[in-house]
Formats: C-alpha cells, structure tokens, sequence
C-alpha cells in the first residue's frame, strides 16, 4: 500500500482568542506560488522577494470581510534595484510581479538587504471595498530589515494595532517553494469599551500572544505536512479557547482574460489603436503578471489566431 503524503497549502485559515482579545491568519501558498513564479525567470534574490510579498499579500488579503474587496501592495523605490513590486488580492485569487534593474541587481550582494533593493523605498497598502466603494490606503518606509517588519509598522501607523507578522519560505521534497505565513493582532474588546493598547503602560495580554507567535519557525510554517489547524493548535493549546474560523482557499488569479484586454482597448479612439499597432495592424498586449501575451487587431478589436 502506498503511503498517502498530506499536502496542506494554498490556503488561508483565521482564529480567534477571546480570552486574550487577540485575532490570528495562518496561510501556506503552494501551486498557487509555483504558478506565479515561473511565469517569469526571476532571479534567486528577486524570487525571494516576491515570494515575501505575496505571503505577505495572502495573510492581509484574506482578512478582508467584503469578499469583492481587493487588496493591493505596491512599493516605490528611489534609486533601488526593484523598480516596481505590486501584488493584489481579491476573492481568494492572488497575483503578483517584480520590475527590477538586472544590472544595478549583479553589483548588489547575493543576499541585498531591503535597502540595496529599494533604497529609500515605500510600501503602500491599500484597501478596496466594494461593497461600500470606500477606499483606505497606509504608506510606510521600507526601512526595515524585512517586508514583515514594513507590514508591522503599516498596522501600527495607520491602524494602530499591535501586530506581529513572520513570513517564512522553504521547499516541499520536489524542491518545489512552499511558503508560509502567520498574522497576529491585538483587537479592543468587542467593537467598543476597551482602550486601545497604546493609552495603556503595560499590555500583558498581548505580550503573551506576541511571544507565542514568535516562537513558530520556519520548518513549520512552509512545511506542507503539517496541517494549518495543527500550527494553531501547537501555538496556543493552553489557552481556554480558540475559535476557528472558516478557511479560505488560494489560486493564482490573472484578469487578463480575452474579453478583459478587448474591453480596455475599445477605450481608445481608432486613431490611438492605430499608433499601438504593429507594420500588420496588430496590438500585441503582454501582461506583465503572467506574460501572456494577446495579439488584437486595431482596427475591429478582434483577437488574432
């Protein structure tokens, strides 16, 4: 009888300690993260990053209650290798992609620091409900040693809650990478009546929760055979409850569809669509997420076989 191997990832699964006033996100991305990578032959410094921001992008996304609401993280850079960093989350669906300078890349050591990549660079997180149509949007300086660093500040600043974040990166026994990652926030009690704890000198609660988390490893996080319910589970199994919410699958999500890039081009006057075109009167669209390219003809916005 063959040995059946559990796989648990691409997903994100979410907890609650009500006792600490604490909530939490764990998330693993597999295929999902396979899918994204090798639609382009990222350097090892340059995957490593990406695949940060998307754990990254998985664990904030996923907490979103509105499930048409969409997450975006895009970073700015001044003078840095990466020239562009965006990811976006959105109903389960993840994507993501780096813009970087291979030659500025080759001087920078093999393992660049967040400032050798980006130099004095940003990271903005933003918000889309669309259900309300409301829009919140944080910017914090990626002066941190990591992008969970960045994220943590991000929560403190713009939300004022404490939080910790730990992403942590590794490979299933294909080599394939499998990464994980873990959320944890301080909340007020309920909706009101509780102070924020930064009005208060000593805050034992979330110290308590904050040492737990810290002390989940990487081995564990990016293991594929360890179940999410299980990391949850090891950290807090002494605690007097712990509710588990419902969990949330994760895909690779691209809305570069046919229909999609046809619609965006018919917004352009004819005389525009004209000077996009190629000697054979072809629009030939690449999108920069999954390197697809679509090739259109100008004039009747048709696709071309």
């Amino acid at each position: 009888m063959t040995e059946q191997i559990l796989s648990d990832t691409d997903r994100a699964l979410g907890f609650t300690i009500p006792s600490r006033h604490a909530r939490g996100r764990v998330v693993r991305l597999g295929s999902s993260l396979d899918t994204i990578l090798s639609a382009h032959a990222y350097p090892p410094a340059i995957e490593r990053l990406l695949t940060e921001a998307l754990t990254l992008c998985a664990l904030m996304g996923s907490t979103l209650k509105d499930e048409s609401g969409q997450l975006t993280m895009q970073t700015r850079s001044d003078a840095g290798v990466v020239q562009l960093l965006v990811c976006d989350y959105r109903g389960g669906e993840l994507r993501g992609y780096i813009q970087y300078d291979a030659d500025r890349l080759a001087e920078a050591p093999e393992q660049p620091t967040l400032f050798a990549l980006f130099g004095q660079g940003y990271l903005a997180i933003t918000f889309d409900l669309a259900t309300s149509g409301e829009r919140y949007q944080g910017i914090v300086p990626l002066d941190g040693e990591t992008l969970a660093e960045a994220a943590q500040s991000y929560f403190v600043q713009s939300e004022q809650i404490p939080t910790l974040v730990r992403l942590c990166i590794g490979r299933d026994a294909t080599g394939r990478t499998i990464a994980g990652g873990l959320l944890l926030q301080h909340l007020p009690e309920g909706e009101a009546g509780r102070e924020r704890l930064h009005t208060r000198l000593d805050h034992p609660e979330w110290e308590h929760v904050a040492a737990l988390g810290s002390t989940m490893g990487a081995d564990e996080l990016a293991d594929p055979a360890i179940p999410l319910e299980t990391l949850i589970w090891r950290l807090f199994n002494e605690e007097s409850e712990i509710r588990v919410l419902a969990s949330t699958p994760i895909v690779r999500g691209c809305r570069c569809t046919p229909d999609h890039i046809l619609g965006v081009l018919a917004k352009f006057p004819v005389e525009d669509r004209r000077e996009m075109a190629d000697a054979d009167g072809v629009i030939e669209v690449d999108c920069a997420f999954c390197a697809t390219k679509f090739p259109v003809s100008a004039e009747d916005l048709t696709p071309v076989r």
